[in-house]
């Protein structure tokens, strides 16, 4: 890695495989994983936000992650935050001699680090100078087969005990309107659990919701191509290594070396 490399960034909609693409990204490149996700930075939020801290290993060895569990769920967590401590995680990984490797699907936060936003509370000595450079891979598949895998990722996380998860979030006191304020998994099963909805329509109205979160997602990703942003697609379906070779050429096409 030399010092004016860009860093990588990974992202797309929910079910195309993110995670695993970034970790075998960071294992192979000397890298360390920076999430971009608005709910994974809360604490015992991980069935329901798709942690699945197992991916972070590659053939037995862990890959170092940041801000996924820094903050208790009962407490706010604006984008203001994830903004500072994502320059300073980056300015840490960078200094250790090892390669960034942003991932995640919320936009905004993608943003708020990738374009350098500044707000207006903001002194000069609390922010980067310029936007963070960075060689960007999106996954992207076919609408039907992103369908039939966020509904089968559903079915798995219902029996893996997300409902229990969020039992004990409300147990420990998190207010049943702060867990609906986190939407999706969170909203709905919060309202099954509270009497407001019955399994059946919770089910439903869930699985619908994370397909049109899945929608918004490609939408806010266009967005981000119309402002100037050249994201390099890649189709979430190849096979691994097809996959990885597509991918590694992008980003030594982007000024990412490759050893």
């Amino acid at each position: 890695m030399n010092d004016n490399e860009p860093i990588i960034t990974v992202l797309g909609p929910t079910a195309t495989g993110k995670t695993g693409v970034a970790v075998r990204i960071a294992a192979e490149l000397g890298g360390e994983i920076v999430s971009a996700d608005s709910r994974q930075v809360f604490r015992r939020m991980d069935i329901g936000s798709g942690k699945d801290l197992s991916e972070y290993q590659y053939h037995g060895e862990p890959i170092p992650y940041h801000l996924i569990g820094v903050e208790e769920p009962g407490k706010e967590y604006n984008v203001y935050r994830y903004q500072q401590e994502a320059f300073k995680a980056i300015r840490d990984i960078q200094e250790r001699g090892k390669r960034v490797v942003l991932c995640g699907g919320s936009g905004l936060y993608l943003d708020a680090v990738l374009q350098g936003y500044r707000f207006k509370f903001q002194e000069e000595s609390q922010i980067l100078s310029d936007p963070v450079p960075s060689a960007i891979i999106g996954l992207r598949g076919d609408r039907e087969r992103i369908r039939e895998r966020i509904t089968r990722r559903l079915q798995a996380r219902l029996q893996e005990g997300m409902i229990e998860e969020v039992q004990a979030l409300l147990d420990e006191g998190i207010p049943a309107e702060r867990l609906i304020r986190f939407g999706l998994e969170y909203k709905y099963v919060t309202l099954y659990l509270t009497g407001e909805l019955h399994y059946g329509d919770m089910v439903s109205l869930l699985n619908t919701a994370i397909h049109q979160f899945s929608k918004r997602q490609m939408t806010w990703f266009r967005r981000m191509e119309r402002l100037g942003f050249y994201i390099r697609w890649v189709d979430a379906d190849l096979p691994e290594e097809e996959k990885f070779q597509k991918i590694y050429q992008y980003l030594q096409e982007d000024g990412i070396e490759i050893d």
